[in-house]
């Protein structure tokens, strides 16, 4: 998914899909965000895209998680990231488009 997303925003992020972001509160006051869940990631990370914003990674670490752990996402969630990836990455592609 992590590819799809890079084909279709230009950036080059070995993982959109952590879920640690950080921003300096002026960069998320440009975006309107409407995602929630796994949606999210997708979103932002095709938003700032498309404003030219510079995405940078710093390596974390994590503990994979059981359902039973407190995992909840399902087959639905990554569905729905991918439809995101997708429907904000080609928003991204076309918008670069019309610019020239």
């Amino acid at each position: 998914m992590t590819l799809a997303s890079n084909l279709c925003t230009g950036q080059k992020l070995t993982d959109v899909w952590t879920g640690y972001k950080t921003f300096r509160s002026d960069v998320l006051k440009e975006i309107q965000l409407c995602e929630d869940r796994f949606g999210f990631e997708p979103e932002v990370t095709a938003k700032l895209a498309r404003r030219g914003r510079r995405i940078e990674e710093v390596p974390v670490s994590y503990d994979y998680r059981t359902y039973c752990d407190g995992k909840k996402i399902s087959w639905k969630d990554g569905f729905h990231g991918i439809w995101s990836t997708l429907r904000l990455g080609i928003d991204v592609r076309l918008t670069d488009s019309q610019k020239d």
